[in-house]
């Protein structure tokens, strides 16, 4: 849920935040029209060698298989079979340590992730190199990007600290996301999918091709629409991709505009034991008693937002050694949370009292609106021992919170549509990073990686108080990579990372910066028909802010510090060629996740397992090729028991679960009209497991979030 608070007017910040605004964002369009002039003297130079948009847009952030780092990548050709209309996680919940969720228990709407028991405001998320993570949160809403999937060119999720990124520390994992390549020649394209809960997705793409061998203009609209698996957890989602390409002799010039609006509604409440067993789809949410004592529901208990976001990179080659990349960036986000609240206080939201009615039922809203805008850049330099880039950005954030009541059974004096509170924050972050790939011999390489980053941060609410704080954090990585003979490598690296609070985090008070000293150690073996990737890995906290297995009032998951903790674990995934139609894909995560003398409201609890960190998390992908435009895929994924809190309640523990899901897909290329007419199916949860994958507690008492059913999509698209 994205963070809507409340709080009231400081008027301090309130008040110079016209100045704020104006200040920065001229500063943010000289920075814009300074670029412009780059770009006007980039296409005047003259050489023959273009770098390909993967090295020039994400080579920053990147690593390959050189580098001591543990990794996993999907690109287009990997997303393309289960593209449905399912959120970005599910489409990741095959990868190794990773877990997903889902508030409406089919993968539409509200979605998350979790790498190694981190949660998502501790997974860095970048696209093209730019911050995605909400500043102030740090969570990653994906339902504000709906079929962001159908854009995605590549993606790589790099687990532990990875390396310097933009934006937030990685704490569990980082994920970069490189948006579509440019196409020589013009295509579209047109795809449908309808399925279970009546989802159903619409997706028209196209692309100019290269004009004129220099410019290309490619977009993409798409609708998506579900009732969800949990009662009314229904979505409305639209989304828009719209990106513009210039390709020089030795520059690429690339501006995106894309965003989304969507309108869900909430399924945050969870269950409890009892109405699990007899009624899995239940949704308390804007639930309430009519004057005449009848339980209804409030239709429109939603979440409404809209997300725009723009860039612009300059990518040079100025020879075969040197290149540079520049971008600007703009994210504009507005939205609101309304809902129904029974029996509440007057005064609280600035209504009058009428005689002796002081209480009463209202529907209110709380907006955020926000601003995001910055820049990165990065020089490499690149021969054949030495490979190092030079990097960094800035970015600020500016936002609003406010509340508003637009209806009340008893009116007053008061106007409805007043602020009943009036927050503001701002968050800058700059960073500057150097990292360097040194080959001492054929066979050992060094890589060294070195940021400082500067984070400062000012907040107001009721729940926070006055937040003022400023933070340097300098981030240290070193690692060596050996080349054992052409099919085995081996990696050991270091990396530290030191992470700021959010918002939600301040509300308990006292709370600290975490600290994180990350060991991998990995064994890379590749031949014509076996790969195999291993690590162990121990991740040293100090401070961590761990998930106490509690919300706020708007579903936002509530962390504490924890003084000492860590996750030591052993990671496998592989892919076997069993023969050329049979292929095995499987992986598994083993590990041990502890806070070690933990102390909760004065008590100490010794060493505790840390909350959402299953010690055994594995998954597998079996695929049939028969013929060779038929693909048939069996998903399975093992997710182990684990807790929903710190002390290990017995009523804090979740099942695990074993789910499968069946894949199948069929490719035919027509002589004409079309290039390609590909058919889908996916049926999840093929087996019908009753099970669930997340959950939070109550005082004492757990609630669930159940998740559907065998279930099913079908797609149909269309190339040309």
């Amino acid at each position: 849920m994205k963070t809507f608070f409340e709080g009231t007017e400081v008027l301090s910040y309130k008040g110079s935040k016209s100045h704020q605004l104006s200040k920065t964002k001229s500063i943010f369009f000289l920075l814009f029209s300074f670029f412009c002039t780059l770009i006007s003297f980039a296409q005047t130079q003259d050489s023959t060698r273009v770098n390909s948009l993967d090295e020039v847009l994400v080579s920053a952030v990147r690593v390959t298989a050189k580098t001591p780092v543990t990794f996993s990548n999907l690109d287009k050709k990997d997303i393309k079979y289960r593209n449905l209309g399912q959120d970005i996680p599910i489409l990741m919940n095959y990868l190794p340590s990773v877990v997903t969720t889902s508030d409406a228990g089919n993968g539409f709407g509200y979605t998350g992730i979790r790498v190694r028991g981190s949660d998502a405001t501790r997974v860095n998320v970048t696209i093209n190199g730019i911050p995605y993570n909400d500043a102030e949160s740090q969570g990653t809403f994906w339902v504000n990007m709906p079929d962001f999937a159908s854009s995605v060119e590549s993606l790589q999720l790099q687990r532990g600290v990875g390396t310097s990124t933009n934006g937030s520390s990685a704490f569990g994992a980082s994920l970069n996301m490189l948006t579509d390549n440019y196409a020589f020649k013009a295509n579209g394209e047109v795809s449908s999918s309808y399925g279970s809960f009546n989802s159903r997705k619409n997706t028209v793409k196209f692309s100019t091709g290269l004009l004129n061998d220099h410019f290309e203009l490619a977009g993409r609209l798409s609708t998506l629409k579900s009732d969800g698996y949990i009662d009314r957890a229904s979505s409305d989602l639209k989304s828009y991709f719209l990106q513009g390409t210039y390709v020089g002799k030795t520059t690429l010039i690339k501006a995106l505009v894309f965003g989304g609006t969507e309108k869900t509604y909430q399924s945050w409440n969870g269950i409890d034991a009892e109405t699990l067993n007899t009624n899995r789809t239940f949704n308390s949410a804007g639930m309430y008693t009519d004057e005449a004592g009848n339980t209804r529901f409030y239709d429109n208990e939603t979440d409404n937002y809209q997300q725009d976001h723009y860039q612009l990179h300059w990518n040079e080659s100025f020879s075969d050694k040197w290149s540079t990349n520049l971008a600007v960036h703009y994210t504009k986000g507005k939205g609101y949370y309304e809902n129904y609240k029974e029996d509440a206080d007057m005064k609280e939201y600035g209504l009058l009292p009428i005689e002796a009615i002081t209480t009463t039922d209202l529907v209110r809203q709380k907006w955020l609106d926000n601003d995001f805008y910055g820049t990165t850049f990065s020089v490499k330099y690149k021969d054949e021992k030495f490979d190092v880039i030079f990097g960094g950005g800035w970015n600020k954030y500016e936002g609003d919170h406010y509340g508003k009541v637009i209806w009340a059974r008893y009116a007053s004096q008061s106007e409805l549509g007043d602020h009943y509170y009036d927050d503001f924050s701002t968050k800058t972050d700059g960073n500057i990073f150097a990292k360097a790939n040194y080959q001492f011999t054929e066979k050992l390489s060094f890589y060294g990686d070195l940021q400082y980053r500067n984070v400062q941060y000012k907040a107001n609410s009721i729940e926070t108080g006055l937040v003022d704080d400023n933070f340097n954090f300098f981030n240290p990585k070193a690692g060596l990579n050996y080349e054992i003979n052409q099919k085995n490598t081996l990696y050991f690296s270091y990396a530290r990372a030191n992470r700021e609070p959010n918002r939600t985090d301040y509300e308990g008070g006292n709370v600290k910066p975490e600290k994180l000293n990350d060991f991998e150690l990995g064994w890379r073996f590749n031949s014509e028909k076996f790969q195999l990737n291993s690590n162990f890995y121990y991740m040293a906290y100090k401070d961590q802010l761990i998930l106490t297995g509690t919300l706020d009032d708007v579903g936002s998951p509530i962390r504490s510090n924890s003084e000492k903790s860590y996750r030591l674990g052993f990671e496998v995934d592989a892919t076997i060629k069993l023969s050329e139609k049979f292929m095995l894909r499987p992986n598994f995560t083993l590990s041990s996740n502890k806070n070690v003398d933990l102390a909760v409201e004065g008590q100490n609890y010794g060493t505790t397992s840390i909350a959402y960190s299953p010690e055994v998390i594995a998954g597998n992908i079996i695929v049939y090729s028969p013929i060779e435009n038929l693909h048939i895929s069996l998903l399975q994924k093992y997710v182990g028991e684990q807790y929903m809190n710190n002390i290990e309640l017995p009523e804090a523990k979740l099942a695990d679960y074993f789910v499968n899901d069946l894949n199948v897909s069929f490719e035919i290329k027509p002589k004409s009209i079309f290039k390609s007419i590909m058919i889908t199916g996916l049926v999840n949860n093929v087996l019908d497991k009753k099970y669930v994958s997340n959950g939070y507690m109550y005082d004492v008492y757990p609630y669930y979030y159940p998740q559907a059913g065998i279930n099913f999509l079908a797609g149909l698209t269309l190339k040309f």
